[in-house]
């Protein structure tokens, strides 16, 4: 089942709003789009199974931007929230007006606690409910870098609604075969498609060993790559990445390269997301959260 399906169920089970397309760095879709060769170009499309004859559109740039994305409906979510207890109570203009605020409230336990408890619709977007989410775990597991959570949320969010993003296959080969693809497709791209390319196979390789390890570890018993495998390549180009001047113009580096730094703790962190706060069991309807 597609890794998007599983994210999309969540999102009808709670009735979020559709996820809108990310703020993009401009530099990047500019850097993106130019002076691709027709080989690489195929080799690029082909790769992500995709139609469009960009490798910008088909490997989405993930920036640390959910905070800065969400709407009066989600302030309000939390006007209301805190609302119930004299002691936690807070403005609508304190939210909006003082960023150190905002971040402290954002931290509250009651809003993770509503958020898994509404059983109606919920009105708030998906860059709040998956930055929530994501802080959640990612200060239990005492990584307290709120612009990384803001990453991560952005990479959930972005996962569940990108088509050629997938879970481990049904074929045992397969997913090995895509991520070869990719490393395949990097001895022919220029130094910024290897930039989108590199992040995504971190991204990628995040994904799947942190909100799929159980299906990846029951997959490598056949000969599939282990989350060893994924927590290597993840953290390598992580690395990468975190060097290359692109993410120092989108103000990325610091990002990718805690990533690299602490890629088992945030990926140990996305299990217990997993684990805890979704589900992934019911493959006929894939209710992705409890």
């Amino acid at each position: 089942m597609l890794a998007e399906s599983r994210l999309q169920a969540a999102a009808r089970k709670k009735r979020l709003p559709s996820p809108t397309p990310l703020d993009n760095c401009a530099t990047i879709q500019a850097l993106a789009t130019a002076g691709r060769t027709q080989a690489t170009r195929l080799a690029l499309d082909w790769l992500l199974f995709s139609g469009p004859h960009n490798a910008y559109d088909v490997l989405p740039m993930i920036q640390a931007n959910c905070r800065a994305r969400f709407t009066a409906a989600d302030f309000q979510f939390i006007v209301r929230t805190l609302a119930r207890s004299p002691n936690d109570q807070v403005s609508l203009v304190d939210l909006l007006s003082d960023a150190e605020t905002r971040d402290a409230v954002l931290d509250h336990p009651r809003l993770v606690e509503m958020i898994l408890s509404q059983t109606g619709q919920l009105t708030i977007s998906s860059a709040f409910y998956f930055y929530v989410l994501a802080r959640h775990v990612l200060r239990r597991a005492e990584i307290g870098d709120r612009k990384l959570s803001d990453y991560i949320g952005s990479l959930l969010e972005t996962f569940s609604r990108t088509k050629g993003l997938r879970p481990p296959h049904t074929e045992e080969d397969s997913n090995r075969h895509y991520i070869s693809d990719m490393l395949l497709a990097l001895t022919r791209a220029t130094a910024e498609q290897s930039f989108l390319l590199r992040a995504h196979v971190g991204n990628y390789s995040l994904f799947v060993s942190g909100i799929f390890h159980e299906n990846a570890q029951h997959r490598s018993r056949r000969g599939a790559p282990d989350l060893a495998f994924y927590e290597q390549l993840g953290r390598t180009n992580f690395q990468l990445v975190a060097s290359h001047s692109t993410a120092r113009r989108c103000e990325l580096n610091d990002v990718y390269e805690e990533l690299a730094d602490r890629f088992h703790d945030v990926r140990l962190a996305l299990n217990r997301l997993a684990e805890e706060l979704i589900n992934l069991d019911d493959d006929h309807h894939a209710p992705f959260l409890l």
